[in-house]
């Protein structure tokens, strides 16, 4: 809204404290930041949910530091296959736990445990009030996943299991976050 509005590039702080689920709504930034801000702009949710693919180049060779909205995929069409090995910490949110709600995250579930919530994807998998997508759409689940880790959280569950979601496509940012949600290095 503010760079829609403003015609030009805009410099501001993130809106939430590092290693927690990004804020993907008005509420939950102001949750994060508090009174610590001077003004906000309430611009909807946001339609993506995860966090901007970040690329490095170097000596000719394009590799993948961060997965996010942009696939590799798409990327590849574009570029050609990426190098190997881009992953790293030249990119915010690569520490093995990031993303990390307060409840234990557990991944690759097909059933919540005693006192977990499970957040679903698919079509009749858990409750659908927690569902990333019931339609197995990996772009609805992105846009819900930080919405949705943090609702949870906020219940005080015992933890947090998470269906597992397919790696190819918005899948392997999806799964990234969850990984380092989980505490997992990926």
């Amino acid at each position: 809204a503010v760079i829609g509005a403003f015609g030009g590039p805009v410099v501001a702080p993130s809106a939430n404290r590092s290693g927690r689920p990004s804020p993907t709504t008005f509420a939950d930034a102001m949750e994060e930041t508090g009174h610590a801000v001077g003004a906000a702009v309430d611009g909807g949710p946001c339609a993506v949910g995860v966090e901007s693919t970040v690329v490095s180049v170097l000596d000719g060779q394009i590799a993948l530091l961060r997965p996010g909205s942009v696939t590799r995929e798409e990327i590849e069409a574009v570029a050609g296959p990426l190098a190997e090995g881009g992953q790293g910490h030249r990119s915010p949110g690569r520490m093995a736990l990031h993303y990390a709600p307060d409840a234990p995250v557990r991944i690759e579930a097909d059933e919540a445990k005693d006192d977990e919530i499970l957040l679903g994807f698919g079509a009749g998998v858990g409750d659908p009030r927690w569902s990333l997508s019931p339609s197995s759409d990996l772009r609805e689940a992105a846009a819900n996943l930080f919405r949705l880790l943090r609702e949870a959280d906020r219940t005080k569950p015992s933890g947090i299991a998470v269906s597992p979601i397919p790696a190819k496509g918005l899948g392997e940012a999806i799964n990234d976050r969850l990984r380092r949600a989980a505490g997992f290095v990926g």
